[in-house]
């Protein structure tokens, strides 16, 4: 084995940046795939992408961003300017090794000493073996690690495709198919080169999918311009900005009376009936919004008003900032909707369940990623079964820790309002336990409050196997500052950081 160190991270996104600075008093080595920092604002953004929120609510705690007061989004370059400036600060960029590719980890410890919590803690000896192929060569070289920080993301390098029936896949399609993850790989001129004046169709309706059809309506400006047409299984709730009949978006599920109208676990009895009986107002709130952004943005128009309620897409942290000119452009008939849950290729476009066909030159499909995929591609069994639920969701406790996978974690694998602000407090408490300033509860007990946390969701959203915690984000934050020991005033301060007026969630797509 080449080296030995106390603490692997793997990947250098925004959640391993916030890993690598929490524990860098370890001195981690960090595993990055590619040339630079920044993860999917650096592989998944397109020349128009922009966060979704404010700078003040994408800060770290400890780093503000230095034109914080800027009413505007900022673009993808301005964010990757920030973590880059984050990671110099805080001398982060000595931990990680570029162009480095984790593509297998062994464990070699013994299963059986582990602690109750399941987890074994840093005991001076490695326990993890880890392969890695640097600059795509054909070498491996081995490391040894007593613990992982795996923060690869559930976005990003392996896109999901999906299945179409024999001879109506891609391959019979004369034109040229792509997923949105090879667009970004292109600069703005060849990505403009391939939209320009031609028949464009886009499958999906979540942010990614949006925001390229603004980009090929852009593209078709000219007399030979042609429609790109948005290719809609289900519909989701957008917003314009964020005021709703002039009050501020935070107000309805940022606050901790907006969210003791949600259920959250671990409530006692009365906080359940109190739920129940304040469920009328809860389903108001979200009426309220609906009737703000049906009255604001022509939905029913273009047949795009959800079938679900807007707290559904709330909950399961769904929803996106419609950009701007983007019906202005539908209404010059530069972006056209088409409604369909089944559709398959023909050689000249796709076919729908409707027999109806669409000419097409360009199919781009924005269907997500599989997170799960990308982690099976190096975890060994019995460890891979275990990121399999019945719920669909990977039981993680509080969001970072498998209880029965020793001397692993995870970070930026649950989604709130802010996944920076997730990512951070999930490596801050990381790092006191790895310190040992607190103990882990027994795996019966973390798989139960794992159980708790999915029921919670399951019950919020028909969309609950995206992992997302917005509801009683401040529940959860409360919970994990207490269990790492800070006193009153420091989770206070902490929360007011983090939970700041114009709550929402970072740049991210899956069908």
């Amino acid at each position: 084995m080449a080296n030995y160190s106390k603490i692997a991270i793997i990947g250098a996104g925004v959640s391993g940046l916030a890993a690598a600075k929490q524990l860098r008093h370890h001195n981690p080595v960090v595993f990055e795939a590619s040339d630079s920092i920044g993860g999917i604002w650096k592989s998944c953004s397109y020349n128009s992408t922009k966060l979704q929120s404010h700078r003040i609510d994408y800060e770290f705690t400890d780093f503000p961003w230095p034109n914080r007061d800027d009413p505007g989004f900022p673009s993808y370059t301005e964010i990757l300017d920030y973590l880059e400036s984050y990671a110099k600060h805080f001398d982060v960029f000595k931990c990680v090794r570029f162009n480095s590719k984790v593509v297998e980890v062994r464990f070699t410890g013994s299963l059986e000493t582990t602690d109750s919590g399941g987890n074994l803690l840093p005991a001076g000896h490695p326990v993890w073996e880890v392969a890695v192929q640097t600059h795509n060569s054909n070498s491996i070289q081995w490391y040894g690690f007593e613990f992982l920080v795996v923060c690869t993301g559930k976005y990003g390098d392996v896109p999901i495709i999906p299945a179409f029936p024999n001879n109506k896949g891609p391959e019979v399609f004369e034109g040229q198919v792509l997923h949105s993850i090879d667009y970004c790989k292109l600069d703005k001129e060849a990505a403009s080169q391939l939209l320009k004046d031609k028949k464009v169709a886009v499958v999906g309706f979540k942010k990614s999918a949006i925001d390229l059809a603004k980009e090929c309506a852009e593209s078709n400006q000219g007399p030979e311009g042609q429609p790109c047409t948005m290719i809609v299984r289900t519909t989701h709730w957008t917003v314009p900005h964020y005021r709703i009949w002039g009050l501020p978006f935070f107000m309805f599920y940022s606050t901790r009376f907006s969210q003791f109208l949600h259920g959250s676990p671990n409530q006692s009895l009365l906080r359940t009936l109190l739920c129940l009986l304040l469920s009328p107002l809860r389903r108001g709130v979200s009426k309220f919004i609906e009737s703000y952004l049906l009255w604001k943005l022509p939905l029913l128009k273009y047949g795009l008003k959800p079938d679900h309620p807007f707290e559904e897409d709330y909950a399961s942290c769904q929803m996106a900032i419609m950009p701007e000119g983007f019906f202005s452009e539908a209404e010059k008939g530069k972006i056209v909707f088409k409604r369909a849950s089944k559709w398959w290729f023909w050689k000249g476009g796709l076919e729908f369940e409707d027999n109806t066909k669409l000419e097409a030159d360009v199919v781009i499909l924005c269907s997500g990623y599989d997170g799960k995929k990308k982690l099976k591609a190096f975890l060994p069994e019995p460890f891979q079964s275990l990121l399999e639920h019945p719920s669909g969701l990977m039981p993680l406790y509080r969001g970072t820790i498998h209880p029965l996978i020793p001397n692993m974690a995870f970070v930026g694998y649950i989604e709130s309002v802010s996944n920076l602000h997730t990512a951070e407090l999930r490596s801050i408490w990381l790092s006191r336990l790895i310190d040992d300033k607190f103990k882990l509860p027994s795996a019966e007990k973390m798989l139960e409050q794992t159980s708790k946390e999915m029921e919670v969701m399951r019950q919020s959203t028909r969309f609950y196997k995206r992992h997302c915690i917005s509801t009683f984000s401040i529940n959860h934050s409360d919970e994990i500052c207490e269990e790492m020991g800070w006193n009153a005033w420091r989770k206070r301060n902490w929360l007011l950081e983090a939970f700041s007026p114009y709550s929402s969630k970072d740049y991210e797509d899956e069908e």
